[in-house]
C-alpha cells in the first residue's frame, strides 16, 4: 500500500472525528446560551448626528457625566462639552415629545443622549476596579459592583453608542422644579424600574406620562430604567460611534 493511500485512510476518519466534535460544541454552546461573541461594527462619523438644543429649544440639559456627580465620580472619557447629541431622526422625534408636554406645562430635562464608545469602556475599566466605590451610597446602595453588569444596569455596548437613546425627565414649569418620579437618575436598582409600585401615586402617574409619551412618539423604553427610551426605528440599529463630544459636534446642525 502507498504512503497516499494510508495517508487518505488516516485523514478520513480524522476528519470525521474533528467535524463532530465541532458540531457538538457548536450545538452545547446554543443549547447553554453561548453564541458566539457577536461583532459590532464601529464609526467616527458624525454627519447624521445634530445638537438637541438647537432642535428643541425648550430642553434642559444636565449632562451628568460632564461632570462628577454620576456612579463612576469622574468625568467620562468622550464628554469634553457639556451637550446633548443626537441622530436626526430622533432628534425629530424628541421634537414632538417636547412640543406635547410643553403643552401641558412640562419641558423635557435630558441627563444623557449620545454616549461615545470610548465612554463604555470607561465604564467597563471602572467595574473591574472593586476598591473604587466610592459612589455606591448614591447610586448603587442595594448591589454589590460586580452586579450591575450583569443585572443589564451598565452594558459593555451601549444603546447609547449608536445615537438614538436618550435618558431624561419632566421639569415642572409652574413650579420650577424637577418632576418627583419616585426616585433619581442613575439608581441602579428595583426603584428604578418603570413599574415599581412602591412609590407615590403621584410619582407614577408622573412615570407614565414621561413614558406614554416617549412611546406615542416612537420610542421605546426598558425594563430596567424609567428614564432610558430608544427611538423604536433608530437608523443605525447596527452601528456603534465613539467620535467625542467636543466642540466640534457641537456645532453640528
Amino acid at each position: 500500500m502507498t504512503n497516499q493511500r494510508i495517508d487518505t485512510i488516516w485523514f478520513l476518519p480524522m476528519t470525521f472525528c474533528v467535524m463532530t466534535f465541532l458540531f457538538a460544541l457548536s450545538y452545547a454552546q446554543v443549547a447553554l446560551g453561548q453564541d458566539a461573541e457577536p461583532t459590532y461594527k464601529m464609526s467616527h462619523d458624525s454627519s447624521d448626528f445634530v445638537n438637541i438644543s438647537e432642535i428643541v429649544p425648550d430642553v434642559i440639559l444636565e449632562i451628568r457625566y460632564y461632570s462628577t456627580y454620576n456612579f463612576v465620580g469622574a468625568r467620562i472619557d468622550g464628554y469634553e462639552a457639556p451637550v446633548a447629541l443626537l441622530t436626526k431622526e430622533a432628534a425629530a422625534a424628541l421634537k414632538k415629545v417636547s412640543d406635547e408636554l410643553v403643552a401641558k406645562g412640562y419641558r423635557l430635562k435630558i441627563f444623557d443622549a449620545y454616549r461615545p464608545q470610548r465612554a463604555v469602556d470607561h465604564f467597563v475599566r471602572w467595574s473591574q476596579d472593586s476598591s473604587d466605590v466610592k459612589m455606591k451610597a448614591y447610586f448603587y446602595p442595594e448591589l454589590k459592583k460586580d452586579e450591575i453588569f450583569p443585572l443589564g444596569y451598565v452594558a459593555r455596548h451601549s444603546g447609547h453608542s449608536r445615537g438614538s437613546t436618550v435618558d431624561l425627565t419632566l421639569f415642572d414649569m409652574t413650579t420650577e422644579r424637577e418632576v418627583d418620579m419616585g426616585g433619581t437618575f442613575d439608581y441602579f436598582g428595583a426603584l428604578s424600574h418603570p413599574d415599581y409600585k412602591e412609590i407615590s401615586a403621584e410619582q407614577f402617574a408622573a412615570r407614565m406620562l414621561l413614558r406614554e409619551t416617549m412611546l406615542r412618539h416612537g420610542f421605546k423604553p426598558i425594563e430596567e430604567e424609567w428614564w432610558h427610551f430608544t427611538l423604536k426605528d433608530e437608523p443605525f440599529p447596527d452601528t456603534y460611534f465613539d467620535f467625542p463630544i467636543d466642540s466640534k459636534t457641537v456645532q453640528l446642525k
